[in-house]
């Protein structure tokens, strides 16, 4: 877990810092993916959209291509 997770939760304030690769805008979860993901487990695709507040089709958009990508990945491996 990351420090600045962990402080946040001594502090019991969200996130302030927007620019952190893992901040999201869901006070709920800290504003941090890392809490989400603590928090929730695995998430199906639309509560991911509501999390990061983007559309569902977006969201599969997104896992569309990142599994493209793992199996590019695995086919180049096989060579």
């Amino acid at each position: 877990m990351k420090s600045c997770l962990l402080t946040c939760k001594e502090l019991n304030v969200v996130c302030p810092v927007e620019e952190c690769r893992n901040w999201i805008n869901y006070e709920s979860d800290l504003n941090c993916t890392l809490e989400a993901v603590n928090k929730s487990g695995c998430m199906t695709l639309r509560e991911t959209a509501e999390r990061l507040q983007i559309s569902f089709v977006r969201v599969k958009q997104i896992e569309d291509k990142a599994l493209k990508k793992i199996s590019l990945l695995f086919d180049k491996e096989s060579i």
